[in-house]
């Protein structure tokens, strides 16, 4: 019986020759990263030294830190808690990237996110370097066990495959397949699983394409989402490695708890109604059309990327926003956002009234832009739960960027396939 590449990673990570679904050991991360937050950077920090008599670590070079929320204000309560990760990273020697963009994409960027090895951060997004053949796990608060033990003790998960065919429509991204996904499949398809996706429309989906998809993982009861790697995800990844790796795969006699197989040619925009990214939420575009909003988002860890960016510059080129929305693009790191102005894509964004905005996570969490009572947004986001991104009585969809684009130009949600055509 073969293992899937979660668990030859894992087993790898454990020090074991193989591991089955539901068993429990210690694993051994190859990075453990956080981003600074109140009341989980700055209290782990006083845990393991108040708790554990932990003054300095001893492997600085398997911590990671991110300063990425909580920047667009530049007020003394930002100033405090990111000079607390600053010298806490600086006396332990570790890593503190700052001001590159949001840590789950620039983790990429700076070549933790290898083939084959085992990550773990309290936000579970980390799903999201899975695009690369890489184990990233959301585990919350156990991230201190881990930082105090350099392990942590964890149930190894079953997998589900999503074996995809096709390929994208246009109008039609993986936004709308993670959705389909989520409605076809329930909220809780893949509870303590992890979403193995294969198949030629794996193959054919782009590296951005992955990451937005392997993000989203959580919303299926997911602890993480991975393909096996490829030409696109090793020819990436050989720029910018960090350590050496060793790419794992599926083997072909691999037992799954399920497998399902999805026609991306089928799929249409979807968008979810405000409240949760729950499967009874999910509806067609055509059902919600028309309905008026006031403000737009491009942008999170799970968009924002430079295909995300062209899509909307595509569909705005010399057109404009309708009056009266907000439409904020917000970059996902300082380098797509040096890629999509080289492009010129930010200059066309500009000129049709959309505000884009330095790369950061506040825009996704209220912390900049927040909406007010009454506000209705459409957004590449990564949660539309009651005051996620501001005001309890505010409503937030969630969509596609090409969605989000075709509805901040129309100043209601549309069908971007009829912008489009």
């Amino acid at each position: 019986m073969g293992s899937t590449i979660t668990e030859k990673i894992l087993a790898r990570a454990g020090g074991l020759d193989r591991v089955t679904p539901g068993q429990n050991a210690p694993f051994r991360p190859d990075y453990m990263i956080a981003y600074d937050y109140p009341g989980y950077t700055d209290v782990m920090f006083r845990q393991m030294a108040e708790d554990f008599g932990i003054d300095t670590v001893k492997e600085p070079e398997r911590y990671v830190l991110f300063i990425d929320h909580m920047t667009t204000r530049n007020d003394e309560r930002e100033k405090q808690m990111h000079d607390v990760t600053r010298e806490w990273g600086r006396r332990n020697g570790v890593a503190v990237h700052e001001g590159l963009g949001i840590g789950h994409q620039v983790s990429a960027e700076l070549g933790y996110a290898m083939p084959g090895k085992f990550l773990v951060h309290f936000d579970g997004h980390i799903s999201g370097l899975g695009a690369f053949g890489a184990l990233g796990w959301g585990v919350r608060k156990d991230l201190l066990e881990a930082w105090v033990t350099g392990a942590v003790y964890l149930d190894v998960p079953a997998s589900t495959r999503f074996h995809l065919d096709g390929r994208f429509a246009g109008g039609v991204d993986n936004r709308d397949l993670i959705h389909h996904i989520i409605a076809t499949y329930g909220a809780d398809a893949c509870a303590h699983q992890v979403m193995e996706y294969t198949g030629a429309g794996a193959e054919a989906m782009t590296i951005d394409r992955r990451q937005g998809l392997c993000a989203m993982a959580m919303f299926t009861g997911a602890v993480s989402a991975i393909f096996n790697p490829d030409e696109k995800s090793l020819a990436y990844v050989e720029k910018v490695a960090r350590a050496e790796y060793e790419p794992l795969y599926s083997d072909p006699d691999a037992t799954y708890a399920a497998s399902h197989a999805i026609d991306l040619d089928a799929l249409s925009p979807q968008v979810v109604l405000p409240g949760s990214a729950k499967s009874a939420n999910t509806r067609p575009v055509e059902e919600l059309a028309g309905t008026e909003i006031q403000h737009a988002y491009i942008g999170s860890c799970a968009s924002g990327r430079i295909e995300e960016i062209r899509a909307a510059a595509e569909l705005l080129r010399g057109k404009k926003v309708a009056p009266g929305v907000n439409f904020n693009v917000v970059p996902t790191s300082q380098r797509i956002y040096a890629q999509a102005k080289e492009e010129g894509l930010l200059d066309v964004l500009a000129e049709a009234g959309a505000r884009v905005a330095g790369a950061s996570c506040d825009f996704c969490v209220g912390y900049a832009s927040p909406l007010k009572p009454g506000d209705k947004c459409v957004s590449t986001g990564v949660l539309n739960i009651s005051g996620r991104m501001g005001s309890t009585e505010a409503e937030i969809y969630m969509g596609s960027a090409y969605t989000v684009a075709a509805s901040a130009l129309a100043g209601r949600i549309v069908d971007p396939r009829e912008v489009l055509a």
